[in-house]
Formats: C-alpha cells, structure tokens, sequence
C-alpha cells in the first residue's frame, strides 16, 4: 500500500514572553533596534554567585492570566508565561472561532525544582497538595488540551534546548500524517533560579562578564566566555493549509521540513566537525525538498559559547559547501539570552517574521571576529533583505540536535 500524501502544514497564530517583550510586536521593535535584554538579577540575590546576571522577563502582565483559581495553583513561572503566550497565539490564528476536527498540543517544557521551601510539620518536610502537578512537565499541555477542550494527540517533549523546536517537529508531523488537524505548540522555561545558576557555573557553561551584563552575550565574537541564562515562552498554532484556506485565516509562512538527530559525542559538548548539527540540517532540508541556495536566513542556535559557535560553524559551511558564505546568520540569543526549552519555539518564530518583514535581526554585541567563525552573523545592525526560506537551529545538551526549515505559503 502506498503511503499516504503529506499534508501542508502552516502556521496561523504566533504568541511569545520574552525578555525584551511581552508581546510578538514589542519583541519583533527589540530585534530589530538590536536591543539588548540582559541585566543584573532582580527576582532572586544572585550577588554571591560567579554569574549576576541574566535575561529576565520584566513588566509581565498577571492580568493576562486565567481567572481559574485552580489553574494559577498548579502553573509555575514557566508555565504562566506559555499560558499567556499560548493565549495570544490561539487570539491572533481565530482557530477557536472555525476550530478543525482534531487539535492537539505539543509543548516542550521540563520539570523545575520548586521554587520555595516545603514545609514543616510534626519535624517533616512534606509538599504542598499541587506540588507535584505545579513542577511535572506533563502538566502544561494537559491544562491547556482540558482548558481549551483540544481532544487531539497531547505530547510533551523534554530534550533540553531542543525541546520547543522538537515539539514543533512532532505536531507539524501529526498534521502531515492526518493524526491531527491543527496542532497548538511550543515550549516555555524559567531557568534563573539558584540551582541553574550553580550547575551550569560549575559547567562552566556561564558568561562571567558581571561588570557589563549587556555584552555578556556575544555568539561567535572571538572574546565570547559563555551564554546567558533565560526565560520566557514562545506558542505558534500550527495547521492544515486547506482548513487554514477554507476558513480565510492569516498565514504567517509554511513548516516545510523537520529532522532531529543525535551527535553520539559528548553529553554536553559539541564535536569540533559539528557531524550531528550538519545532518540535522541537511536532513531538514531534504525533507522540505529545499536546496542549500535556497535558503535565505538562519537562525543559528549560536549560545554564545566557544565550542557550540565553533560547531555550528562546522555544520552550516559542511552543510552549505560554498554558499554558507553568502546565507545570513544571526542568533537571537545575543539579545534575549537562552530561553532553553521556549527557545527554538521563539527562534522559529522570528523566521516567520524575518520571512514576512524582510528584516534580519542581528547578532549584536559581535566585535572582534574569531577566525574559526568567519560566516555572515549579520553583525549588531539589522539588514533589510527579503527572505523566502528561513531554516532555524536548535542543538542541546544530551548531543540532540533539531532543525525545521520555513517559508513563504504559496498558493
């Protein structure tokens, strides 16, 4: 039996938290002036930790939040952020007004330590009734699966800094394959709490820079010393493109590809050849049937460490052979640090953007060029340039690499 024919899949609805905006215009004025969200600590004392900084989200609105009592029990910071994200992008895509057959969720999220104390009693330590559904990951996609009565496929991914982009991958098959009509996915973290801030100092994975926070992210400069903690959510609605058509909605671009591979190398480090980042892509890109000089943007995964901005650069020029010197690319993270398991749903995102505004946001704080990085990172100023493919990366700890291309929805 032959296999059956895949479905185009679109996106219909954006939402995102980020730290240099709460709402997909104000972050898209931040990209685009190359404005920097990276400051001292203020939630927590940070003071006596190597790191005193981070990317926080500041001026978050609670009156976004849902009223259900129960519902703001049980969703952490993380998830409070994906909830309003989630909201938003439900909002812009009005699939709640003409909802398809089958909706489904696909998050990429992970469990938190609690952000308090427990509590004593009779000499023991013992949680809280919510606990347990407040820090499990599963929590998010089935409160918003029950919220918003989705009956389709509900799926949480937790693969670290791939997680969101993974999540997408997994939604935009389940439409591809007819398992689902329209798919609500993302992901959403907080990781600027104490136990992060110690485990990846003792990695060494952190930027030191505490006497200038602003500059502190600064993938693939010669003098970049680490990346910088995150937070924030980023939601996309994703759809079939004839209901999408049929009902007249906004198509901001077209999931065109999607592969996920493994380094088999280090668990938290990149191999120098970048042999994992490289099939992610060209593996993506087989699958949207695009070619290397089609592609008009990356979003790189570029941490802002030595070994992952050397890799990825490996990756892109064994991946795009001569044309990698010509494709444009940046990482946002220089501007909003690494939102971990939100980042690669934000990433995306900002392709979509980039695709529909003909503006490449760029990698600021980059100064002194490395001679191991010498591709176009699109350098603290944005670029207008038009873009009809965009391919996004996301590479994590545990040697998981995930790589979606999109583009423009064509008739």
């Amino acid at each position: 039996m032959a296999p059956p024919e895949r479905r185009r899949v679109v996106v219909t609805g954006i939402g995102a938290v980020t730290p240099i905006g709460t709402t997909i215009p104000e972050m898209w004025e931040s990209l685009v002036a190359g404005r920097s969200g990276v400051d001292y600590i203020k939630r927590i004392d940070a003071s006596t930790f190597p790191t005193t900084f981070g990317a926080e989200v500041r001026d978050f609105d609670e009156s976004r939040l849902p009223d259900d009592g129960e519902l703001r029990t049980i969703l952490d910071r993380k998830n409070l952020f994906g909830w309003v994200a989630a909201a938003d992008a439900l909002k812009d895509s009005r699939i709640l007004e003409a909802p398809p057959g089958c909706v489904g969720v696909s998050l990429g999220t992970e469990s938190r330590r609690p952000d308090f104390l427990p509590r004593l009693a009779d000499g023991a330590l013992y949680p809280g009734a919510h606990d347990h559904m407040r820090f499990s990951p599963f929590v998010m996609a089935g409160a918003l699966a029950s919220h918003y009565e989705f009956t389709g496929p509900q799926v949480t991914v937790s693969t670290a800094c791939t997680s969101g982009t993974q999540a997408l991958g997994v939604a935009y098959q389940k439409i591809q394959w007819g398992e689902a009509d329209a798919m609500l996915s993302g992901g959403c973290d907080s990781l600027i709490d104490p136990l992060m801030l110690t485990g990846f100092s003792l990695l060494g994975a952190l930027s030191k820079r505490n006497d200038d926070p602003g500059h502190a992210s600064r993938p693939f400069d010669l003098h970049r010393d680490g990346f910088v903690l995150g937070e924030g959510a980023g939601m996309l609605v994703l759809e079939e493109y004839e209901h999408a058509k049929t009902r007249h909605a906004t198509i901001y671009g077209e999931v065109m590809g999607y592969a996920s591979t493994s380094n088999a190398y280090r668990l938290t480090d990149s191999p120098p050849d970048g042999q994992g980042a490289y099939l992610s892509m060209k593996n993506a890109m087989d699958d949207a049937g695009v070619r290397p000089e089609e592609v008009g943007y990356i979003n790189a995964h570029g941490t802002s460490t030595h070994q992952n901005d050397k890799s990825e650069t490996a990756a892109i020029k064994r991946c795009f052979g001569e044309y990698a010197k010509h494709v444009p690319i940046s990482s946002t993270k220089s501007m909003m640090g690494h939102l971990v398991n939100a980042g690669g749903a934000v990433e995306l995102i900002i392709c979509m953007l980039t695709i529909i505004n003909g503006v490449l946001t760029p990698t600021i704080n980059y100064e002194v060029p490395d001679p191991e990085c010498d591709l176009d990172y699109v350098p603290n100023v944005a670029r207008r340039q038009n873009v009809e493919r965009a391919l996004s990366n996301s590479f994590g700890f545990g040697g998981i690499n995930a790589t979606v291309v999109v583009g423009r929805a064509e008739e």
